[in-house]
């Protein structure tokens, strides 16, 4: 009554192979094709350019990529779960040829390798941009938070130290006060008997009081050395599990880990450059990520769109002197004043010819001799006359009691941010397209893959794991644009234009060496009338 398979013992004239369990355009097919492409020694892999030594040999570089790229490509990232996949998955099997690493070593090649991983993902950009798959005018920059391997509470501030550091003294004075207690009652002498110290007197009591206040004492040694590291370093943050994870917070949101900064390329959504960081503020990235970026696709001159996290002047003057053409909204600057019912900052009109600003009213505010510097930024001081401003009617909503005028501060160049607002004027459709570039790649790895948080710690490893996601990506996006065939053609034709080197050749060449070799000190190791023993007569050639 059910369909039923065929027996386990049931024997094969010609039995199955792997190879007939893996399609002819199964996914797998491509990482073997793209991997056996790349020139690992060139990209720094260890043992990528190893010759034939003594002991036993190392695994190759590329099998072991090929094992994180389809573990990633699979959300499976774990070492332990990717070594169990080596025994039980046929397409595992196939691509490795039944190899079996186990997890220290899987483990081990991506914490060894984390420069090379992001290479790798770099690489694959450059073979994109050569084959068209780029378009090199329009990017988009966003930034999303992933947690580390580090807990909330192991990522210690100034303020939180200091506030522990207060707590822990305080319990240490509450216990030595019951200690003394405690000391006081042993010595009292005990009715009917002699003096304190038995157990009745609290002997018991007294020395595990002893012990808990030595901890504290060792929690508070602790803490100060933490704070003492933190005011030497100059740091705002100190993590006692993950050196380089930080307490990052936005919009109401508070992650333990790292900033991942993404730009993406307009005609396939591919992610063309990427960064992780420790700074939960976007505002200095804007520049950094653009001028990137541009040097990636190769590109004179490239326009790049951003949210309103990614504002700051001084960004956007350097991203014009690199000849990037920013679109970003710009923060309100005055939103206390309009919300004190005051004239705001944009309700003052900067009139070039005369230097001056004219206010609501009509008047001119003059700029002053001595500009006020503000960090690295300079900006000129135009003030108001006061007995202008006494005779106002607009007075109440302009000035106030102990601010009998009102100061205008304009940075050196104000002239950038008054290009870039009016370049904004029209830019409404440019910023849905941005919502629908960068959101793609981080819904798609967040929300599809899972992939929320890092599992090494450390900036060079969370690097070198955040380069297998973005190439895990990258890889995925082309593999279905393009399909199967078409990305097999394009990629032997990157390997013709040299965009990519073939290594199975040169594995290839390197293995056949080590055969010959092992053959030859075999053949010297046989004893001699084994070596020159004549042939059978029926084997011998004419």
């Amino acid at each position: 009554t059910f369909k039923t398979g065929s027996s386990r013992d049931q024997g094969c004239l010609l039995p199955s192979r792997v190879e007939d369990y893996v399609g002819p355009d199964n996914p797998v097919r491509a990482i073997e094709i793209f991997v056996d492409a790349l020139d690992l020694e060139a990209k720094g892999f260890r043992h990528a350019g190893r010759e034939v030594g003594v002991g036993q040999p190392p695994y190759d570089p590329a099998d072991l990529l090929k094992l994180y790229l389809y573990g990633y490509l699979n959300r499976v990232r774990s070492s332990r779960l990717l070594e169990r996949e080596t025994g039980r998955n046929l397409e595992v099997m196939w691509l490795l040829r039944g190899l079996q690493p186990g997890y220290r070593t899987i483990a081990k090649f991506r914490r060894e390798n984390w420069s090379a991983l992001k290479q790798a993902n770099q690489d694959f950009v450059l073979v994109a941009r050569g084959l068209d798959l780029v378009g090199g005018t329009l990017i988009a920059v966003d930034g999303a938070f992933f947690h580390g391997d580090a807990s909330k509470a192991s990522i210690k501030t100034r303020k939180k130290l200091k506030k522990e550091l207060a707590a822990l003294v305080a319990s240490i004075e509450a216990y030595r006060a019951d200690l003394d207690a405690a000391d006081a009652a042993e010595a009292e002498p005990v009715a009917g008997g002699e003096g304190g110290g038995g157990e009745g007197g609290g002997g018991k009591s007294g020395e595990g009081l002893r012990e808990r206040v030595a901890a504290l004492m060792a929690e508070r040694a602790k803490a100060e050395a933490d704070l003492k590291r933190l005011e030497e370093s100059g740091e705002s943050q100190l993590s006692r599990t993950d050196g380089d994870a930080r307490l990052l917070s936005k919009s109401g949101q508070k992650v333990s880990g790292y900033n991942v900064q993404i730009a993406v390329d307009e005609k396939h959504k591919l992610i063309v450059e990427s960064e992780v960081v420790n700074d939960g503020n976007d505002t200095g990235q804007l520049d950094r990520m653009a001028e990137a970026a541009k040097e990636t696709l190769g590109v004179e001159t490239l326009q790049v769109v951003a949210d309103g996290g990614y504002y700051n002047g001084a960004a956007l003057k350097r991203c014009e002197e690199a000849g990037i053409v920013a679109y970003v909204p710009e923060s309100e600057r005055s939103g206390r004043l309009a919300a004190q019912g005051r004239f705001p900052h944009r309700d003052f009109t900067y009139e070039a010819g005369i230097d001056a600003y004219r206010c609501p009213a009509g008047q001119l505010l003059r700029p002053t001799k001595t500009p006020k510097k503000n960090g690295d930024r300079i900006e000129i001081r135009y003030v108001s006359r006061k007995p202008v401003c006494d005779a106002c009617p607009l007075r109440e909503r302009c000035v106030t009691p102990k601010q009998p005028t009102r100061e205008i501060l304009r940075w050196e160049h104000e002239d950038v941010i008054e290009r870039h607002r009016e370049r904004m004027k029209g830019a409404d459709g440019m910023m849905r397209r941005r919502a629908a570039l960068v959101e793609h790649p981080f819904g798609t790895l967040k929300c599809r893959a899972g992939y929320r948080h890092f599992l090494v710690r450390g900036f060079d490893k969370v690097r070198g794991e955040w380069g297998l996601m973005a190439l895990c990506y990258n890889f995925s996006r082309v593999l279905r644009i393009l399909g199967f065939d078409r990305f097999k053609a394009l990629i032997a034709r990157a390997v013709t234009q040299a965009l990519l080197r073939p290594h199975a050749a040169q594995s290839a060449l390197l293995r056949a060496e080590a055969l010959l070799r092992a053959l030859a000190t075999a053949i010297g190791a046989m004893p001699t009338q084994m070596r020159h023993h004549p042939r059978p007569e029926r084997l011998q050639h004419p």
